[in-house]
Parts: C-alpha cells; sequence; structure tokens
C-alpha cells in the first residue's frame, strides 16, 4: 500500500468537522462520504474491457480508500459512469480542446479516463496513456475553456492537495475551493485567485 493513504484517510475524516475550512464545489452532493472499495479483479476486468491500465496512484486510491464517493467537485464517479475519452485534434493556436469519448480505432491516441463529474459539460479526467499518464486535467468537453493539466505528479497527490487547501481555508479555482472570508463577500466570484 502507498504510503501517503494512511494519512489521506485521517485528513479526510477531519474535514467535515474543521470550522475555518474552505467549502468545496459539489460537497452538498458527496457529503464526503466515501463509496466502497474496488477490488483488484474489478479494476482488471475494466481494464481488460477498454484496453487501459490505470495508474499506480489511482488504483491506490481505490482499492485503498474509496471506488466512489468524496473528491473534488461532485466526487469520484462510481467504475460504471467511468468513460475513455480522447482530447480532439488542435484547431488554432491556442485555442482550447475538448474531449470525445474514444472509440476503439482511436485507442492507438493519449486516453483520458473521465473520473470526477465537474457538472455541465465540464470534465475532469486522468491521463491513462501517453505523456500525461497519472495526470489529473480539467477541461471542458466540448472545448469552451482548457484544458489544464494540474502540476500534482499524480492522482494522490492532487487529492491530497484539495484536502490540505480546504483544511487551511484557502481559495482555489482550480479545484473550486471558497475560503469562509470569501464566501462571506459579496462579490467572491470575482475576487477568487486563479491558483
Amino acid at each position: 500500500m502507498d504510503p501517503r493513504i494512511p494519512r489521506l484517510r485521517r485528513k479526510l475524516v477531519r474535514i467535515p468537522f474543521q470550522p475555518w475550512r474552505s467549502h468545496s464545489f459539489g460537497e452538498e452532493h458527496h457529503q464526503f462520504r466515501l463509496g466502497p472499495k474496488l477490488t483488484e479483479s474489478r479494476i482488471a476486468a475494466f481494464e481488460a474491457e477498454h484496453g487501459i491500465a490505470l495508474p499506480y496512484a489511482y488504483r491506490q486510491f481505490l482499492t485503498h480508500i474509496s471506488g466512489s464517493g468524496a473528491a473534488p467537485f461532485y466526487g469520484v464517479m462510481p467504475l460504471e459512469q467511468w468513460s475513455v475519452l480522447v482530447m480532439n485534434p488542435a484547431g488554432e493556436p491556442g485555442a482550447p480542446r475538448g474531449f470525445d469519448v474514444a472509440v476503439r480505432e482511436a485507442r492507438d491516441s493519449d486516453l483520458f479516463l473521465h473520473i470526477i463529474e465537474m457538472g455541465c459539460t465540464d470534465v475532469c479526467v486522468l491521463g491513462v496513456t501517453g505523456p500525461l499518464t497519472g495526470r489529473v486535467l480539467t477541461g471542458n468537453s466540448d472545448g469552451h475553456w482548457g484544458p489544464d493539466v494540474s502540476s500534482a505528479a499524480d492522482f494522490l497527490d492532487w487529492y491530497e492537495r484539495w484536502l490540505n487547501q480546504m483544511n487551511d481555508g484557502r481559495d482555489n479555482r482550480a479545484l473550486e475551493l471558497t475560503s469562509p472570508q470569501l464566501r462571506a463577500h459579496p462579490n467572491r466570484h470575482r475576487l477568487a485567485p486563479k491558483t
């Protein structure tokens, strides 16, 4: 088991009870509850069906913490809702790129797994092949914004960043965290830093 797992469990258990923590968009949906852990055999069956291998850190999360539930935005989706995506081809320089469901013929492209629902057509995905394997990206499936690649090295680091910044009462637009101070301000949406 990855040594970060016990630390993440302890942090997650304390978060709902922290009086000065940040509000996490979508927390009303998951209420910081965790779904059942996934077995190695269930993950292996999903990988075989889709012709992919889950990155180590995400596999550790699924088998030792939870297969769904508490996470940024609306939380980790259950395995039955995951979809394998491919990033749309590049258009004009600097134009955002969206995501489409990967068809079998496109499986030689860089693939991403849609693991967290953000609402509307916004997606939180995990790189499963190519140079972004293991990295978390957020974007819009229609290409209206992003994709933004997290600077976190892997899913467990990204998840811990969410817990730490929420615990510290910080604002973070990328993780949709709103500090207690900003929540009380009438112009809070214009003031949040884009960190």
